[in-house]
């Protein structure tokens, strides 16, 4: 699992399945995406306005990788 968190954008995404696979993007919410792979498996949760939602401080002491 791998989280990221762009700055700029206030965006973040969690990649939950690190292989290289076709997705196809679900609203779940007006601020939650959900990138489906094979068999509708979520391989990642893309957050928008994340600082809003989350309490990015305590969320990102995991280890993360943060692009701008």
């Amino acid at each position: 699992m791998k989280i990221t968190y762009h700055e700029k954008h206030d965006l973040l995404y969690i990649r939950l399945d690190e292989t290289p696979q076709q997705v196809t993007n679900r609203q779940a919410n007006e601020d939650v995406v959900l990138d489906l792979g094979a068999d509708d498996r979520i391989v990642g949760i893309e957050i928008l306005d994340a600082s809003k939602r989350l309490r990015l401080d305590q969320l990102l002491t995991l280890e993360y990788q943060q692009t701008a």
